[in-house]
């Protein structure tokens, strides 16, 4: 496996973004994630875009980190905000997405983040288990879902 850093715009990322918003559809019925992103945000020193090529050069798995801090959505000062974060399903189960979330958080860290935060879902019991089992703890809410029933907010110190 080799993690690079692409552009969130690259097309290998926009294969696996709307991969990751088809997932969310089925199991949340609303078309899928529709926070406003950028592709700007995830250029460093703001962030970062990682996909996982296996082998043969296939994307398997995505993941970014953007900057957020303090603002009316719920974010601190020195977040890091965990975006995109996707294994394709015949890859699940191989330490991907643990892989890529390790990076990702060095990456933040030295980009002088305080907090790294993520907003999942409660029909995402896979995603709860990596966060929570790699020292992520329940936050407050915060981003464009705060007020929605499901979501559920995570956060981990990155000093």
């Amino acid at each position: 496996m080799e993690i690079r850093p692409v552009p969130y715009d690259h097309p290998d990322a926009a294969k696996l973004d709307a991969a990751v918003q088809a997932e969310y559809d089925i199991r949340y019925g609303d078309g899928g994630d529709a926070t406003p992103m950028d592709p700007a945000d995830f250029r460093p020193p703001n962030g970062i875009y990682l996909i996982a090529y296996d082998e043969l050069g296939v994307p398997v798995a995505s993941g970014g980190w953007r900057v957020q801090d303090a603002n009316g959505e719920g974010n601190r000062d020195g977040d890091a905000e965990l975006k995109r974060m996707y294994v394709i399903e015949q890859m699940r189960g191989r330490g991907l997405a643990r892989r890529i979330l390790a990076a990702l958080e060095e990456d933040a860290r030295a980009a002088g983040r305080v907090r790294m935060v993520l907003e999942t879902g409660t029909k995402q019991p896979e995603a709860i288990a990596l966060y929570v089992s790699s020292g992520y703890e329940p936050c407050e809410k915060f981003g464009y879902y705060r007020f929605h029933e499901e979501s559920r907010c995570y956060a981990k110190t990155l000093r």
